[in-house]
């Protein structure tokens, strides 16, 4: 062999070396090894092309390697990278703190701290809201997710895998049934089980918070019910606890609105923010009004990575491009195609049971048509179908059946007309 040829690194070395190196409980889905990616699009060590609807688990709003972004890291590589903002601070995270303030909605006084990731912004609400309140009970819903750190496991509503062989979890969490027409679940039944929780397990005066997603991420994208978020502002108002949104997954554009938020008449006391915010790079926040983020002392929030210099600086370049690529009213353009070949193919293909969404935050449910009860084999296959023809899809639920799209809000007309062709086919192939 040529003393200057490299040898051609195969996916399936690659594959053994990992199972020899790395622990098993880093589920990965693909048996293939990326090595390059541009918007939409990637490309494994063997040259294979894939269309990304995926995004990294909705990380990427503004698709892979943006230019914006992309230029934006490299003017702050050349200034520095890491000073840790509670010892040496920089304008660039005040600034961004300023900017998420105006963004998210209300009109009153508010603050934001950054960290660096989901799970650490839901951790960090959480001990914002206990500090801010004085109490310690929070409550949350099942099918959330949350994270997964002790905290964020211990607020998550779904057993397997987060939660399986991980407890004893922190004390004081209760769940409450999360709304799903589709599984026989209503606001009411939702309302009354957190009143009898209140009757039976603990004190409202005790609650510190309530914590939703308005869109549910791994739970299956149900969407909250306006009526819902009401009646939950009500009880918060009633009792003295604290509202938050966790809008980690539904946030920078996913839902045809900045935030989810926007849809609803309802605002929260605290909204938890990260994925898309950086397209990519580390970084998540807490923004909530000023004097429930103040709770804490001088120390009390922080970490060694939070608020990363390049981090924030990506983060100031995502929302640029969402702002001048209009990529708010592009969520709600491609998500209406996207869920019309969907409901079109409903007629074709027994197994997709339903098509709902919000924006491009959008997802099908398939049920087994000849028990009527979900099928996590019909989505696996619909899965598997599709990415033997070059498209990474994602599925959820917490009966494990249901397909979710969270492909980059920048993706070309021409690659997503591409990839919804592919879906067509993988639907009559596999959709049982």
């Amino acid at each position: 062999m040529d003393a200057k040829t490299t040898p051609q690194i195969s996916n399936a070395d690659l594959h053994q070396r990992r199972l020899a190196a790395t622990p098993r409980g880093i589920g990965v889905m693909a048996n293939f090894f990326i090595d390059r990616a541009l918007n939409a699009e990637v490309w494994d060590v063997e040259g294979k092309r894939y269309i990304d609807f995926a995004g990294g688990i909705a990380v990427l709003n503004t698709g892979h390697r943006n230019p914006v972004m992309v230029k934006a890291i490299e003017e702050q590589l050349k200034r520095f990278t890491h000073t840790c903002y509670q010892v040496l601070p920089y304008e660039n995270y005040v600034t961004l703190a300023e900017r998420i303030n105006a963004l998210t909605p209300g009109s009153h006084p508010k603050k934001t701290a950054f960290f660096s990731s989901g799970a650490e912004a839901v951790e960090n609400a959480i001990k914002i809201a206990r500090s801010s309140t004085g109490r310690s009970g929070i409550i949350a819903f099942s099918g959330g997710f949350h994270g997964r750190t002790m905290m964020g496991c211990a607020l998550t509503g779904k057993v397997v895998p987060y939660k399986v062989g991980f407890g004893p979890f922190p004390a004081e969490i209760y769940h409450v049934p999360f709304p799903m027409e589709l599984h026989g679940v209503s606001v009411e039944e939702s309302l009354h089980a957190l009143q009898t929780l209140f009757k039976a397990d603990v004190d409202p005066k005790r609650v510190a918070a309530i914590i939703i997603e308005l869109v549910q991420g791994e739970g299956g994208f149900y969407i909250a019910p306006p009526e819902l978020l009401r009646a939950l502002r009500k009880v918060c108002d009633e009792h003295g606890i604290l509202l938050i949104f966790d809008e980690i997954q539904t946030g920078f554009a996913r839902t045809g609105k900045l935030f989810a938020t926007e849809h609803y008449d309802v605002l929260p006391d605290i909204m938890t923010i990260a994925k898309s915010m950086a397209g990519g790079m580390t970084l998540s926040a807490v923004c909530g009004k000023a004097e429930v983020m103040d709770g804490p002392a001088p120390g009390g929030l922080g970490g060694t990575y939070t608020g990363n210099p390049l981090a924030i600086a990506a983060s100031h370049a995502v929302i640029d491009v969402i702002e001048n690529e209009n990529l708010v009213e592009r969520s709600i353009v491609l998500g209406k195609k996207l869920t019309a070949r969907l409901v079109a193919m409903q007629a074709k293909v027994p197994a997709l049971k339903e098509v709902r969404g919000l924006g491009s935050m959008v997802a099908a449910e398939f049920f087994d048509p000849a028990t009527g009860e979900p099928s996590p084999e019909a989505v696996k296959r619909v899965q598997q179908a599709a990415l033997e023809e070059g498209l990474i899809l994602l599925t959820c639920g917490i009966y494990l059946n249901v397909m979710r799209f969270l492909y980059p809000l920048t993706t070309e007309d021409a690659v997503f007309d591409e990839a919804l062709d592919i879906l067509d086919r993988a639907l009559m192939k596999a959709g049982g």
